[in-house]
């Protein structure tokens, strides 16, 4: 994906460097020069200096050619209007932005603009909408490290043993819903057609097990 991030502070930074360590492109834009010295080295990242809602400065980061765009910086204002410009102007067709203040979300739901709001739970949030948006979580604990995900299974893994999934540290299957009830697997137990499965996965698994769910259903 190409993705332009709109602030580089603790949020942006963070975010461009582990969308890049997964193999995005991302243009970060910041006001501030010094703001670049948060980013982490890497070839996949490019920093533009200016204001975010700036028609040039946004074709300077290649906005016409965005898959998503992400307004994180610290002024509620600035995101609210550069997420527009993303939006209405130039057809982004994923348009994410941070909150600071909660009680101002509902102007971006006006527009029909998602936002999220605190800093290591943003950079969590803001991953999985883009990224993993097929994959809904049920609930999410800490700062969002760990989430319940539901998803079918398609039938042709029938008999694969659900134990399968599993990776230490990362993925679980916690709980298995055929024909409307709910058990929780044993270690043997075998998937069946139209079984909808609840995963226990860290941030950082969503990856992993998004990866292995589109091999596993050919996309």
């Amino acid at each position: 994906m190409n993705i332009v991030v709109a602030g580089c502070g603790r949020v942006g930074s963070a975010l461009a460097g582990l969308l890049a360590g997964e193999g995005h492109d991302v243009e970060i834009v910041d006001r501030l020069a010094r703001a670049a010295r948060n980013l982490p080295d890497s070839p996949r990242i490019r920093f533009h200096q200016g204001n975010a809602y700036s028609r040039a400065v946004l074709r300077s980061a290649t906005i016409e050619h965005a898959d998503a765009f992400v307004a994180v910086t610290s002024s509620d204002n600035s995101n609210v209007v550069s997420a527009r410009v993303a939006r209405e102007t130039y057809r982004v067709p994923i348009v994410l932005a941070r909150v600071c203040d909660p009680r101002r979300s509902a102007i971006y739901g006006d527009v029909g603009i998602p936002t999220v709001a605190d800093v290591r739970w943003t950079v969590h949030q803001i991953h999985r909408m883009l990224l993993h948006r097929h994959l809904s979580p049920e609930l999410s604990f800490g700062n969002g490290e760990t989430l319940l995900v539901r998803s079918d299974l398609p039938g042709y893994l029938a008999g694969r043993r659900l134990s399968a999934f599993d990776v230490d540290g990362e993925i679980r299957v916690v709980e298995v819903t055929r024909e409307g009830r709910s058990f929780i697997p044993a270690h043997s137990t075998p998937a069946r057609a139209g079984d909808l499965v609840t995963f226990a996965v860290t941030a950082a698994g969503l990856g992993r097990l998004r990866a292995f769910l589109d091999k596993e259903l050919g996309t």
